[in-house]
């Protein structure tokens, strides 16, 4: 790959992400694939692009997951224009793997109506399967693997009763029906491993089909849903999904010799300490701090249902700061959460308080994260931490702009979908220092002693892409 400056052109692909964990979980598989990305927590100006001109792809952090249609209205056209702007040939808006939204909250419908006339395309493929995480798109269908089984999404025992945005829908088309005017289509996994995948598209297109559903069931499939988007990608091509685009399109430009195949992931070193903090409810966090407290982690629980006050939600943070920074004078990493999966009773005292409140839950939800976002930054500051997590899709957006963190770049996988990242920034302390932005639903039980301890794989040498 020869080096370029980042300008209009120079990108092979350009995303914007409803939560920002998702936005990292892009990065990961582009970098790692041999596709230099960065991503910024707000749209880049010329000098921040040229601070990044070896990318070779980019992105845009964002919190359109938990947003309602009208915050879209107001801010999505002027991220698409950005995204526009960037000039590559494919512009993706990522979606979390297992797809929950609603027509009031995270519409993934209306962010296409909106995107379709800024971005183009003839058509705009939907692709939300991606095996490496355990999700599987077949006949239309979303699929999630859930310890050693695999459910139905609309069975999921957690997004089936997602406190915000619960899935009772399994089938994709039918889901967006819901939320968008955009007309939906299939390519199914028989059609899509045949060779037939290009006839069945001119197919959809001709029907009047706009958003066309494409099955991810293994390597063979993903490849070719890779092949599928990238030689029918046209002059500009608008793409829905989750990180799966990415490993299908990753997938293509190995099997077409344009990326490495053989590449080992890199090494992440240890750290002394750590700093965590979480507003996960989902099972797998809860079962990761459940291991992390038992293996020395000092587990801080913090009372959200506070942050309905400011004053108080003031004292409460520094409560927990103080116990934090207890904890790492004595050598210990501290991990500060709000809740112990879905059945802790502080969810159910968190509502009520709100509900009493008057104050809506979008505002307190933000409150949230903004407070563990400037309890990390107090604990790793105080603390002389460089190596800070935070857990929760939501609470990573609002926990990174109270960080001020102005982009990301990736260093080295820890669990799919949860790399760690490197900070750049304008504040001098935290320049170079290294976050993770882990959703709820990602990793082993032992994520956070792996983010401690760092990794065994050895350092692959630099990466090229052809393309």
């Amino acid at each position: 790959m020869r080096e370029r400056n980042a300008r209009s052109g120079d990108f092979l692909l350009s995303f914007y992400g409803d939560d920002y964990t998702g936005s990292s979980a892009v990065m990961e598989v582009l970098s790692f694939a041999g596709v230099p990305t960065v991503m910024f927590l707000a749209p880049p100006t010329d000098d921040d692009l040229a601070a990044f001109g070896h990318c070779r792809a980019v992105g845009i952090a964002g919190s359109a997951r938990s947003q309602s249609p009208e915050w879209m209205d107001a801010h999505l056209p002027g991220i698409f224009g950005s995204l526009k702007a960037f000039g590559a040939p494919i512009a993706h808006y990522k979606v979390c793997s297992t797809f929950d939204s609603s027509p009031a909250i995270g519409s993934i419908g209306h962010a296409i109506d909106i995107g379709v006339p800024i971005l183009g395309g003839a058509w705009h493929p939907l692709l939300v399967g991606a095996p490496a995480l355990g999700r599987y798109q077949v006949f239309g269908n979303l699929f999630v693997k859930a310890d050693s089984a695999v459910e139905r999404l609309d069975r999921h025992s957690t997004m089936s009763r997602h406190p915000v945005t619960p899935m009772d829908e399994a089938d994709l088309r039918r889901h967006l029906a819901r939320q968008t005017r955009q007309r939906s289509g299939l390519i199914d996994i028989t059609n899509l491993t045949s060779g037939r995948g290009d006839a069945t598209l001119a197919r959809c297109l001709a029907d009047g089909d706009e958003i066309i559903s494409l099955d991810i069931l293994d390597d063979r499939s993903l490849a070719e849903a890779g092949r599928l988007i990238w030689q029918n990608r046209g002059a500009g091509l608008f793409a829905i999904g989750s990180q799966g685009i990415e490993y299908a399109l990753g997938a293509h430009w190995r099997e077409a010799g344009l990326l490495p195949d053989d590449v080992a992931p890199a090494t992440v070193a240890p750290a002394d300490r750590i700093a965590v903090v979480s507003a996960s409810c989902a099972p797998v966090t809860a079962a990761q701090i459940a291991l992390a407290e038992q293996e020395g982690f000092v587990c801080i629980p913090v009372d959200a249902a506070l942050a309905v006050d400011e004053a108080a939600w003031t004292d409460e943070l520094d409560r927990v700061a103080s116990r934090g920074l207890a904890a790492l004078r004595d050598g210990r990493s501290p991990l500060a959460f709000t809740a112990r999966g879905p059945d802790d009773p502080a969810i159910a005292r968190t509502r009520a308080v709100m509900s009493a409140s008057g104050l809506g839950a979008g505002a307190v939800n933000a409150r949230i994260g903004a407070g563990l976002g400037r309890l990390l930054d107090r604990l790793m500051r105080e603390g002389k931490v460089t190596r800070g997590v935070v857990a929760g899709g939501d609470t990573s957006s609002h926990a990174a702009e109270a960080l001020g963190i102005r982009a990301l770049t990736a260093i080295a996988p820890l669990a799919p979908g949860a790399p760690l990242c490197r900070i750049h920034t304008e504040n001098p302390w935290l320049q170079e220092r290294e976050i993770v932005l882990k959703g709820g639903q990602m990793g082993d039980a032992d994520f956070f002693q792996t983010a401690l301890r760092g990794t065994d794989v050895a350092r692959p040498e630099t990466r090229r892409i052809c393309v």
